[in-house]
């Protein structure tokens, strides 16, 4: 009797797979599966169904204390807030983190040669040498590795000079930058306003009515 209530269990089983898709088959039958890797592929390829967004910022660099221009085919990183060549479009049409920065003054994207070296190519190359994976920090800074050639990061000197890709880390200080919004373009915060609450006004008790005695 227990063997044949086994079979018909291994029976049930049997059948619940083949109703199943091949895909859950497969996920079922791996137990091991690694869904950050997955991630990371889709990543790495092109998404031309996902809405394109666009974004203007300035990107601080930790070790100059400036911002990062893009000026024609120069590119530094020794730019004034609000100075017009740090003004940065971000463009995002990838799955993931996958941007390419493009100067709004001058419409040059920024970008990573194969000798790992920081230039400005025109718009309208399409190149992979201009997409930038936009990473966030453990310390809340953004680094911009290639997207092309991995470990490779967009990187600056003390006096906003471009360090060329094979000589960063992303521990490095060089590499870290922060997100700001141009002056014309802070966001349009209410001012608080403090509320005083006035002194708890103490209650006046009442009096007792004294007893009378009644007129005899």
């Amino acid at each position: 009797m227990s063997s044949l209530l086994s079979t018909l269990v291994m029976l049930s089983v049997q059948a619940l797979l083949v109703v199943c898709s091949p895909l859950q088959v497969n996920v079922l039958a791996d137990d091991h599966v690694n869904f950050s890797v997955y991630v990371e592929n889709q990543t790495r390829g092109r998404d031309a169904m996902s809405r394109r967004q666009h974004r203007v910022y300035q990107l601080y660099s930790r070790t100059s204390g400036k911002h990062v221009q893009v000026m024609g085919r120069r590119i530094s990183a020794k730019g004034d807030d609000g100075d017009k060549y740090a003004q940065l479009v971000v463009e995002a049409d990838t799955f993931g983190s996958q941007v390419r920065i493009r100067g709004k003054e001058t419409n040059f994207y920024l970008c990573m040669n194969r000798r790992g070296k920081l230039v400005g190519k025109k718009a309208s190359n399409r190149s992979a040498d201009c997409v930038f994976v936009e990473m966030v920090l453990e310390n809340h800074y953004t680094a911009l590795m290639s997207a092309r050639y991995t470990g490779w990061y967009v990187g600056f000197t003390k006096r906003g000079r471009p360090r060329r890709g094979p000589q960063t880390l992303p521990n490095q200080q060089d590499v870290h930058f922060m997100k700001r919004l141009p002056p014309g373009e802070q966001p349009d915060l209410q001012p608080f306003h403090f509320t005083t609450v006035s002194k708890r006004s103490k209650k006046v008790r009442g009096t007792r009515p004294t007893a009378t005695t009644a007129p005899t």
